[in-house]
């Protein structure tokens, strides 16, 4: 859908709007104002309209884009496969201007990496038609050979990943070219249950006493919450309802840009446990004139890999606990809220899952008699597990 949008680094407006399949960003010298909003409407409008009806001249509406050659290349690749069944580099080209606009950044930056620098490489100018399955059999065994930074293995996951995307090109393309794509009957690699490390309620009182100040609040909600890193970094203060006591996932953060969460589910309201009200209270008079919750030096939202690489695990060293990714807060909270005896459909919302199957698949071993459904329970036990830290 084409909008206005504003750069949070200069203020200044931008079209975004999509012509070709592809989704297009094209800057203004406008400054964030009503009059400069309904000018550049005006022209949107306009735009789309000549879009609608084929009229649209990317060239002499914006002749200093940068996307002007990626849009012309896109026209001539589409008129020559018309012609001719396409190399396997033009097809990814295509396939990926053409399926970018409905992925978020992250996403994108991580199709971006595996077609330029695995897909492509590998099949070279091989007409598309004419890839064999011992050819991807080939590619997966490549994946497989790969190593991580750390001389690990890539993951089984991480190989399927591959796979995932490799298949979706070969299958669009045999849709559109009409031959057999050649990943018929080739299965994802199994992928060994990972086993969860949530924390002790001693560890999470040894990580709050001997955090960076700064930091402690941030934790000790991730800790009682459950809320995934995209969604506590990216948290406005727009959706603390102190009143209620209810934080309100609207949103997420990735790669810099704020999005609407990993799912329609996800889209819902967690219930402030006293420590955590208390944390948004203390953090209240410290960026409430800010937009974020949580911010840097510069005001801006937390970097995840930031916060993991320099907070993190150092302080996970200097109390000489084991490596654990953040991400195992989360885990740390639905953990609780079982042992506590929360109710799994209380739970599985505040947590943000469609039912309780993940939770009981996941958390098994953590679910003890199941009597409590409000909050309260687990309330009480946050309030035991950080004692005397306040």
């Amino acid at each position: 859908m084409a909008s206005i949008g504003v750069r949070q680094d200069t203020g200044k407006l931008y079209f975004n709007f999509c012509f070709r399949n592809v989704r297009c960003r094209e800057q203004s010298d406008l400054k964030e104002s009503p009059a400069n909003r309904k000018r550049m409407q005006v022209a949107l409008d306009k735009i789309q309209a000549e879009i609608l009806l084929g009229q649209f001249d990317y060239a002499s509406t914006f002749p200093n884009s940068p996307m002007l050659k990626k849009i012309e290349g896109i026209a001539k690749a589409t008129a020559n496969f018309s012609e001719q069944v396409p190399l396997v580099k033009d097809f990814c080209e295509l396939w990926f201007e053409e399926n970018k606009v409905q992925w978020r950044k992250g996403y994108t930056v991580s199709v971006t990496h595996i077609i330029q620098n695995r897909i492509i490489p590998f099949f070279g100018d091989i007409q598309i038609d004419k890839v064999t399955k011992q050819q991807v059999l080939a590619f997966r065994t490549y994946i497989c050979s790969l190593k991580k930074r750390n001389g690990d293995p890539l993951a089984p996951a991480h190989v399927n990943k591959h796979m995932k995307l490799l298949r979706a090109v070969l299958t669009e393309a045999a849709e559109r070219f009409g031959f057999i794509s050649s990943y018929r009957g080739i299965k994802p690699l199994k992928v060994p249950k990972t086993d969860i490390k949530p924390f002790r309620p001693d560890e999470i009182n040894l990580i709050l006493q001997n955090c960076r100040e700064d930091f402690r609040d941030y934790f000790l909600i991730r800790f009682f919450t459950g809320m995934r890193t995209g969604e506590v970094d990216g948290l406005k203060w727009k959706y603390v309802d102190f009143e209620n006591r209810k934080i309100k996932i609207r949103e997420t953060i990735v790669e810099g840009e704020t999005n609407y969460t990993k799912n329609d589910f996800s889209q819902r309201d967690i219930q402030m446990s006293q420590p955590v009200y208390e944390a948004f209270l203390r953090m209240k008079l410290r960026t409430s004139n800010y937009v974020y919750v949580f911010i840097n030096q510069e005001g801006n939202p937390l970097s995840h890999n930031g916060v993991t690489k320099r907070v993190w695990y150092p302080l996970l060293r200097s109390v000489n606990l084991e490596k654990r990714n953040p991400y195992q807060m989360r885990h740390t909270a639905a953990t609780l809220w079982l042992e506590s005896g929360e109710s799994p459909e209380w739970i599985a919302n505040q947590m943000g899952h469609a039912n309780t199957e993940m939770l009981f698949r996941v958390y098994s071993r953590y679910v003890p008699n199941l009597t409590r459904q409000d909050g309260s329970a687990a309330n009480r036990m946050f309030s035991n597990v950080i004692g005397d830290v306040n």
